[in-house]
């Protein structure tokens, strides 16, 4: 287990890197809340190829299913990740007089938030080994 977390969390600063990046430059055109929820598609795309090669490689289901799993754990880690960046750029950072790359310091922090939920999400929801029937 501590191999998968290790590996995961890997995986996910890849990932996180593209989504944070994506973020950057999504805000050249969208509005930040908007921006938050493009980057985490390129995010999510990327963090599934680099799980189910890497991480959770022992899946039974189809890569299809999986991915339907996958964005199901997701969207509850983007409701996370999203709540905490604007309660963040929107209303604490500015409180305390954070300017310095506030939204960029907002983003990094809601990406971080959803790490073990979303492990755990997926090493018992998405990427789970199918389980015999038994009369």
């Amino acid at each position: 287990m501590k191999r998968q977390m290790a590996a995961f969390i890997a995986t996910s600063g890849v990932a996180a890197l593209a989504n944070f990046v994506s973020r950057a430059a999504f805000s050249v055109f969208l509005p930040f809340a908007l921006a938050i929820v493009a980057a985490f598609c390129v995010g999510l795309g990327t963090a599934f190829l680099l799980n189910r090669r890497y991480v959770f490689t022992d899946g039974t289901d189809t890569a299809a299913q999986q991915f339907v799993r996958f964005t199901a754990v997701n969207l509850i880690g983007l409701a996370q990740t999203l709540g905490i960046s604007l309660l963040l750029a929107n209303y604490l950072l500015p409180y305390f007089g954070w300017n310095w790359h506030a939204a960029e310091v907002a983003h990094a922090v809601g990406i971080a938030v959803p790490i073990v939920t979303s492990f755990l999400g997926h090493k018992y929801f998405s990427f789970r080994r199918a389980t015999a029937i038994h009369d």
